[in-house]
């Protein structure tokens, strides 16, 4: 570990893939709105690949199509409209989240994700963990998008602390460049919906297997106190 924060007070989460599995319900919101334009339907593990820039990005890559493309816009208002509808028909939370946000309720949680907000909030109150948080920030919330780092400067603001005191937490390269840039510590978690290799790759200032670690892991920051 090169860097850790001083004081730990708030602890940051991405969303689709870290705190909660939502794979098959983002497939099958694309796949919808790929069919009823007239462009073939994809797998689920491809559509996944997608997953973690935005829902123009998902559908500009699913169609083939530029992101500027006026068709991309169309496919997004599909995709969001059916997605909004079914956002927890088969979404559940992530292995060890539920049990890591009781552990963790003493600081500061937020939600830093490039969902936009439409869709963010249908899954967090369809799952009741919207109370959970002191901040959300979604995608469309700001001009700029993880891995830019105004999302998690952002949060930071909400939760009224530092950057340098918040933990970012994710699974993909987008957190940990996000929250790097912010001047967070970075936490990545193996298992998410985004390719291991890309999260390496970004460099996490911490690995873990799981959610299920992340308390322990937190508490020994916490003791590992900077001089």
């Amino acid at each position: 570990m090169s860097a850790r924060p001083s004081p730990l007070r708030a602890v940051v989460f991405d969303l689709d893939g870290t705190l909660i599995d939502s794979r098959r319900d983002i497939a099958e919101a694309a796949n919808y709105a790929l069919e009823r334009a007239g462009f073939a339907r994809l797998s689920h593990d491809e559509l996944s690949s997608y997953v973690g820039d935005g829902a123009t990005a998902l559908m500009a890559c699913a169609a083939r199509l530029d992101i500027n493309d006026g068709r991309t816009a169309a496919l997004v208002a599909s995709f969001l409209d059916y997605y909004a509808d079914h956002a927890i028909d088969f979404t559940q939370p992530m292995p060890g989240a539920l049990a890591a946000l009781d552990a963790l309720s003493g600081y500061g949680l937020g939600i830093c994700t490039n969902k936009p907000r439409r869709t963010m909030l249908a899954v967090l109150r369809g799952l009741q963990l919207e109370p959970r948080f002191g901040s959300l920030v979604a995608g469309d919330d700001l001009e700029q998008r993880k891995p830019h780092p105004a999302m998690v400067l952002e949060s930071a603001r909400l939760l009224g602390v530092s950057a340098d005191s918040v933990v970012m937490v994710g699974d993909g390269p987008q957190d940990v460049l996000a929250g790097k840039a912010a001047g967070a510590f970075t936490i990545g978690v193996h298992g998410g919906i985004i390719d291991a290799e890309r999260l390496l790759r970004a460099e996490p200032h911490m690995m873990l297997g799981s959610l299920h670690e992340l308390p322990a892991a937190l508490s020994e920051l916490a003791r590992d106190k900077p001089r």
